[in-house]
């Protein structure tokens, strides 16, 4: 099994450490434009083998994609990473060069490739993707729900004094501050819902900290996130690799379900061998269908940008 990251930052750096640790793979390349970065990284991660003992074979290259061939998952992680006060869609008319030009060098190495898309903005990143490779939809999968959800659990676990293992709670829509949605209403703590432990005052202040949860991180550090963002992108990657059918909220081409079509964004879906497998319907109520609605437009004024580039 080979994986290959592109993007050697914070986040690449992150997710591509997370998947040596837990030897998803046999084959791990790390690639940035950057001289030396990718190599320097890769060394770096190499030297904690033998503390942290793991095999994985970790190589890092400066733009030379042939040392990506036969990958079967390719992280993007590159782009510009959001700054302070930037918007999401401010990022796309630079994001939107790097990676249709990253999905074009590794498609002539790997062929077979499932591609995660965590480049932001992701939603429209994701749909570039698709629309640019013309691959089969399973394989082009957007990280971002599975993030946004553990920074729901985060924000519950905060107010029920609760672990976050012990908590089932997803966000789905967009992958921005506006149009992500986190479910409150079928947010559960060990089966029971949450709305038996929570007030209603409560309950709206977690949902939202929770949609402004990567913008209260920039604002803090300075720049984006890289733990949890990386972490979530070698969750995505170990539910392929090792065929766990975990149900995840990932930003995938919708062909009429939950009402919208030639779009990407974020749904509960099984995430296998073969990429995404499934979408699961969770029966949106009146609300939340229209809060996903109101999500999927304004993605879809995110992805009209793109014709104008």
């Amino acid at each position: 099994m080979k994986v290959t990251v592109v993007g050697a930052g914070a986040v690449g750096a992150t997710c591509a450490d997370n998947i040596a640790r837990k030897e998803l793979c046999t084959e791990l390349v790390l690639l940035d434009i950057k001289e030396g970065l990718a190599e320097g990284k890769a060394q770096d991660m190499m030297q904690t083998a033998t503390l942290l003992g793991f095999d994985t074979k970790i190589t890092g290259s400066t733009n030379d994609y042939s040392k990506t061939a036969g990958s079967d998952v390719v992280v993007i992680t590159s782009g510009i990473p959001r700054k302070p006060g930037m918007t999401r869609e401010e990022l796309i008319g630079t994001n939107a060069g790097i990676v249709k030009g990253v999905c074009e060098n590794i498609l002539q190495h790997s062929p077979n490739a499932i591609i995660i898309v965590i480049s932001n903005p992701m939603d429209t990143m994701t749909y570039l993707a698709l629309q640019s490779t013309g691959l089969p939809k399973n394989r082009i999968i957007g990280m971002g729900g599975i993030l946004d959800s553990s920074r729901f659990k985060y924000q519950l676990s905060q107010h029920l004094q609760c672990s976050p293992a012990d908590l089932n709670a997803v966000v789905i829509g967009g992958h921005g501050d506006t149009t992500m949605i986190p479910l409150i209403r079928m947010a559960t703590w060990n089966s029971a819902p949450v709305s038996q432990f929570l007030s209603e005052a409560e309950q709206q202040q977690i949902v939202q900290d929770t949609m402004v949860g990567g913008a209260t991180l920039t604002k803090l550090i300075g720049t984006s996130a890289w733990y949890a963002p990386g972490a979530a992108g070698a969750a995505l990657v170990e539910s392929i690799v090792r065929d766990e059918k975990k149900l995840f909220t990932c930003c995938v081409s919708l062909e009429g379900e939950y009402g919208q079509k030639d779009i990407c964004l974020g749904v509960p879906v099984i995430i296998g061998k073969n990429g995404w497998e499934k979408i699961v319907d969770f029966e949106l109520n009146a609300a939340e269908q229209e809060l996903f609605n109101k999500s999927a437009e304004a993605v879809r004024s995110m992805n009209d940008v793109l014709k104008t580039l």
